[in-house]
């Protein structure tokens, strides 16, 4: 393989990268700007842990924002050979860390769960697990999503919930989603 098809085949994997990426920055982009709007109507939040390896990933965005540098001042490239870099340090920059500034809890028109957020007219059942995760599961389809409650906010957030439920802001086992069992669903929160 000669050098100049490596370097087509490099390129193409970089456009292929930030094709990728562009997708997983949107997605991104797209939670911290809803959490954005809803951090307002905070209930009862708490700071979300640091994701696993989040040191390292910072370091890839120091290194990425490094060669992106280079790319683009040092040894000018075609856009198409800066695309793909520039949508990984988007996300390892930029993206990634301010998404570990969204708070986990309550809100007054849903669940923030470790994965995404939660209408309370969505959750067709809950439960706890071990004491401190909850786990919710949509009314709308095979969807379920936990969210791990901090020792010190346990009582709060039963009571919460507990209020939700009498007011019939989430209302159980309707709908065609993954439901959580048969017993009493007072008894969940």
């Amino acid at each position: 393989m000669s050098a100049q098809e490596l370097a087509g085949t490099l390129r193409q994997a970089l456009i292929a990268l930030g094709v990728l990426f562009v997708i997983v920055d949107l997605r991104v982009g797209w939670q911290i700007l809803s959490w954005w709007r809803r951090r307002r109507g905070v209930v009862l939040a708490w700071p979300a842990p640091k994701p696993p390896f989040y040191a390292i990933n910072l370091a890839i965005g120091v290194m990425l924002g490094i060669l992106l540098f280079i790319t683009v001042f040092l040894v000018p490239r075609p856009a198409t050979s800066v695309f793909g870099v520039t949508m990984m340090f988007l996300y390892y920059g930029y993206l990634l860390p301010l998404s570990t500034r969204i708070r986990r809890g309550l809100y007054r028109d849903g669940i923030w769960t470790d994965s995404g957020f939660m209408p309370y007219d969505e959750i067709g059942g809950l439960t706890w697990k071990g004491g401190d995760t909850l786990v919710l599961a949509s009314r709308q389809k095979a969807l379920g999503r936990r969210l791990i409650v901090p020792g010190p906010h346990l009582g709060e957030v039963r009571h919460v919930l507990r209020e939700k439920i009498a007011s019939h802001a989430i209302a159980f086992d309707a709908g065609p989603g993954l439901h959580l069992g048969t017993r009493d669903t007072r008894e969940s929160a």
